[in-house]
């Protein structure tokens, strides 16, 4: 390394040093999947980290094995000229699967050493477990043959590896690490290794190219990642001791590099460190200014424990206490435990998270989602990792936040959660904390129409706005209306919004509504049709609505974020429906489980019970031939699943919803696990508007494919359903 490497901690074993040290090293750029596939760039990788090992590190060539898979003929790169890098060359092995398994769980495992190191350059996904999947050389559509990573580092940590060996285990991985696709092109399969009993004092140490959902960075023209171009920075001139005893200090200096590149915009990912966890599961992370590592012989297994290791020659620098953010007193821990007591994860606990960390200073952890299920799980996950460069701990901006959002929903508790704050800063003499954001100045519009008790012809119908407060405007008593009454109201009533909202001045009432006035909302955005169930499939997105000069008619949809609901056909089942709305912001959004794609082989009289099961999913996505009240839409409301979306009258949309909706993966499909359901009202707009734009052949418009014009979204908030009571 470029700076003194530091001395190896007690723990370490005495007699760690090359001979002692094995490897797989893989690099792989041809797959038989598909020449799509294909990249420039890991068998140099792993070439050049062999290098490093048996040459600075000074690590036998026969303790390596080394999987090779690159685009050019082997003989072509570059194997330098030593007897370490000549015997490798003669030993190395195709990347495969099975040449995989067999170093890394047949081989390897019965060598009598101290250190493995693991190092693998090439394609990575994350399988529905979010487990590392390392696609092999062999890959097909069929089977995609693969290294499971995780479950792999599962298995060396039992005793499956004999006690005595292999006490410290280093995972190097440059390579992408978003979603596996799913769908029937694409044939992962499940991989577990198994394994035995975990063994004690057994070590991991991961480094990733990048956090998940994210894409690794590779220079094609240099024929290299830039992960490990900085990797190998680090170690430079190190011997294998240096190298792993100064890991830590290592993973710090790559992580600024790359924040650094990003900072200025030549960059976009981040390596992650699991848990930002070093040898010694100790936070290394929370100290931007420390250069050094923990000291294991006398660490507390806690971000922030006394006892620092020492650089050759020097005293390693002590932490500034200015960084070091304190952990909650017992006195804080009391007065969450009451406030908390019996409270549901309120709606704003994810934004309330992932706001903590940027009021303390630090980057949020990945992959994105609450780490637990209750407030008191939240937090204390964000109390083990402390807080960042400001001194402030992490529980404390999440709590001002919920406070904040709490509002006039629960003055009560937002009173106490502010008196928490304000105690706890107090007394831990923390120092200042700005607000948090207020939340956006929106309004909706909504529309509820229902079916006269009498079963007679028309709709009851009430219309009310709900931004700050929730404000009635109008309502057909108890006179059913058609459906084009109800449609020249809601056009009427737009108009005056739209005045209100021109000159901020309270508007002349509605007609039909006791003379109440339209009061201007933040940015009405938009109209959700709470419908009884035949009218899920109407279109209401298609309603034209005055617009511009010369009595120009634009499309409700392509103006506003139109959206269904069905309350009648939520009563039986408000749990799962409930559970599944705070499952799905609890993970802001997107998760891989989060999206469920239906076909019409899907639609059985099962279907609602398989959607009910979980938490997961929260969306349907139905690419369905046959019309959605054919069985689809009874059976996603009987899964309780709050968000579908669909084409209305049936038919398959083309292209492919989730090709529509979902933005692209670094192999150009479409990521379920990047589609932010939260955003799909907008999204859904946004598709709209571009059909419109298409169809009125604008050549700037993008084309969407035929159907995006006839998107219907049912979107179902349990936490914003006002005017329950029957009309009648």
């Amino acid at each position: 390394m470029s700076r003194s490497a530091p001395v190896p901690p007690a723990r370490f074993p005495p007699a760690l040093g090359p001979q002692r040290t094995f490897a797989l090293v893989a690099g792989v750029e041809r797959y038989e999947i598909s020449h799509r596939w294909n990249l420039r760039g890991p068998a140099r990788d792993a070439l050049r980290f062999a290098r490093w090992l048996t040459g600075p590190g000074q690590v036998p060539p026969g303790n390596v094995r080394l999987l090779l898979s690159p685009l050019d003929d082997p003989d072509d790169l570059d194997w330098s000229d030593s007897p370490a890098m000549a015997a490798l060359k003669a030993a190395h092995r195709p990347a495969t699967e099975g040449n995989a398994k067999s170093a890394l769980l047949d081989e390897l495992p019965q060598c009598d050493g101290d250190l493995l190191w693991i190092f693998w350059a090439g394609h990575g996904y994350l399988g529905p477990r979010h487990e590392l999947i390392l696609p092999c050389a062999d890959a097909r559509p069929g089977q995609i043959r693969h290294l499971n990573l995780d479950s792999a580092l599962r298995w060396w940590h039992t005793d499956m590896v004999k006690h005595r060996r292999f006490a410290l285990q280093a995972a190097l991985v440059d390579s992408c690490r978003v979603d596996a696709p799913r769908d029937t092109r694409w044939n992962f399969g499940t991989t577990d290794y198994g394994g035995g009993t975990s063994v004690p004092g057994r070590r991991q140490f991961r480094l990733y190219a990048s956090r998940a959902g994210e894409a690794a960075q590779n220079d094609a023209e240099r024929g290299t990642g830039r992960f490990t171009e900085a990797l190998l920075g680090e170690l430079g001139q190190s011997t294998v001791q240096e190298g792993v005893t100064g890991l830590a200090g290592a993973a710090r200096s790559i992580h600024r590099t790359f924040q650094d590149l990003r900072e200025r915009g030549e960059g976009w990912q981040l390596p992650q460190f699991i848990v930002d966890r070093d040898w010694e599961a100790c936070s290394f992370l929370d100290f931007p200014d420390f250069s050094g590592f923990a000291d294991f012989s006398g660490s507390s297994g806690l971000p922030g424990s006394s006892g620092l290791g020492e650089t050759a020659g020097t005293a390693a620098p002590a932490v500034p206490a200015a960084l070091r953010a304190p952990r909650l007193d017992q006195q804080a821990w009391d007065g969450l435990g009451e406030l908390f007591e019996g409270r549901d994860l309120p709606r704003s606990a994810h934004d309330a998270y992932a706001w903590a960390f940027k009021a303390a200073g630090c980057a949020p952890p990945v992959p994105a989602g609450l780490p637990g299920e209750g407030l008191l799980e939240v937090v204390q996950d964000l109390d083990e990792r402390q807080g960042g460069r400001t001194g402030m701990p992490l529980a404390v901006p999440f709590v001002r936040f919920l406070a904040d959002r709490a509002g006039a929903g629960d003055p009560v508790w937002a009173a106490r959660l502010r008196e928490w704050v304000r105690a706890t800063r107090e007394r831990l003499a923390l120092p200042a904390l700005a607000p948090p954001p207020p939340p956006p100045r929106r309004s909706a519009l909504h529309v509820r129409l229902e079916a006269p008790p009498d079963g007679g012809d028309g709709y009851l119908a009430r219309m009310w706005l709900r931004g700050e407060r929730t404000e009635h405007i109008w309502e057909s008593e108890d006179a059913p209306v058609g459906l084009d009454a109800v449609r020249e109201e809601l056009v009427r009533l737009l108009a005056l919004i739209g005045g209100a909202r021109a000159d901020g001045a309270l508007a002349d009432g509605p007609p039909g509504g006791g003379g109440e006035a339209v009061a201007p909302p933040g940015a009405l955005d938009r109209i959700e049709f709470h419908v009884p169930y035949e009218l899920l499939d109407a279109d209401f997105d298609q309603w034209p609505v005055p617009r511009g000069p010369a009595g120009r008619r634009r499309a409700l949809g392509v103006l506003y974020q139109v959206v269904v609901r069905c309350p009648q056909e939520r009563t039986g089942i408000r749990a799962e429906w409930l559970a599944k709305w705070r499952w799905l912001y609890g993970r802001g959004g997107r998760h891989p489980d989060a999206v469920r794609v239906v076909e019409d082989t899907d639609v059985t009289d099962a279907l609602g019970m398989d959607l009910g099961a979980g938490p997961a999913p929260a969306c349907v996505l139905a690419h369905t031939a046959a019309a959605p009240d054919a069985g689809l839409l009874e059976a996603v409301l009987e899964g309780g699943v709050p968000v579908a979306v669909w084409r209305r009258g049936g038919g398959l949309p083309a292209p492919p919803l989730l090709d529509l909706l979902a933005p692209a993966g670094p192999d150009g499909r479409p990521d379920p696990g990047a589609l932010d359901v939260l955003a799909l009202p907008a999204r859904v707009r946004e598709v709209r508007r571009a059909a419109a734009g298409a169809a009125a052949g604008s050549p700037h418009a993008p084309q969407p494919g035929a159907g995006g014009d006839r998107l219907v979204l049912l979107w179902d908030d349990p936490d914003d359903m006002p005017g329950l009571r029957s009309l009648a």
